[in-house]
């Protein structure tokens, strides 16, 4: 695929394993982009051990978001929907239960990373993501040169797109994945940031360096799309840098 074509078009969409060999066919491996917790090397290191050629990127033409549930922070214990947390930013009371997401947007760009894994690990990837729509984007390095190759990068669905989709239709294959988690709606934008997820990848930002720590808080916004993580962090999200993540999984979240 031709820098021109993916430039001239909308992302292209993969749907499954053979869309990604047919895309990805002259090599051994495959681009995956990061933009929340796979920010940080050791954490993306702990998923695709074998990575290679990690390093910084910037993406035009997309925000970042919380805007989704992710059943792991149940299964970690780090979700919080008894919390209720209120923010003057919203209405009412919203659950610290939100995972990143990234979605196209004219005029917005985020810093994220980009790695290669081998084409052998594309059926984890896609179980380890699943709740996401995979795009073919081009990155671009920072200062301004486009990339040859394309990279994955995991964008927002629908919850009716994730049914069709990714369940085939088949609420047996829902439950496994949300229903038996009491989830009957993934893509939300009445909820909060889970907290030790948060802070995990503002620290992996800040690792980065002062241009991804800065576009971090500048250029991630709350499920409403409006309030920036920054503003989120000074305004309400009072001790959540402050928290410890359980010490069973602090080395994976601890930036």
């Amino acid at each position: 695929m031709s820098n021109s074509m993916l430039n001239e078009a909308e992302p292209k969409e993969l749907r499954d394993e053979s869309d990604f060999e047919v895309i990805f066919s002259n090599s051994d491996y495959i681009s995956v982009c990061g933009f929340g917790s796979l920010l940080s090397e050791r954490s993306a290191r702990g998923t695709f051990p074998e990575l290679i050629n990690f390093r910084m990127a910037r993406l035009n033409g997309f925000r970042r978001f919380f805007g989704h549930v992710a059943p792991i922070f149940f299964e970690r214990g780090i979700a919080k929907p008894e919390t209720k947390c209120f923010t003057t930013c919203y209405s009412s009371e919203y659950q610290e239960i939100s995972s990143l997401c990234s979605e196209p947007c004219e005029g917005e760009n985020i810093i994220i990373t980009v790695f290669e894994i081998k084409k052998s690990e594309i059926p984890a990837f896609i179980q380890r993501e699943i709740e996401f729509r995979f795009l073919i984007v081009l990155p671009e390095t920072l200062d301004g040169k486009i990339y040859d190759k394309p990279a994955v990068l995991c964008s927002r669905y629908t919850d009716e797109e994730f049914f069709q989709v990714r369940c085939k239709g088949n609420k047996d294959i829902y439950f496994h994945h949300y229903g038996r988690r009491n989830i009957d709606k993934i893509w939300r934008d009445d909820i909060l940031p889970c907290r030790v997820y948060l802070r995990h990848c503002v620290l992996a930002a800040k690792n980065l360096g002062e241009i991804a720590y800065n576009n971090f808080l500048d250029h991630t916004f709350l499920g409403d799309r409006r309030t920036t993580l920054r503003k989120y962090l000074t305004s309400y999200g009072s001790g959540i840098m402050e928290e410890e993540p359980p010490e069973s999984i602090k080395f994976r979240y601890d930036g």
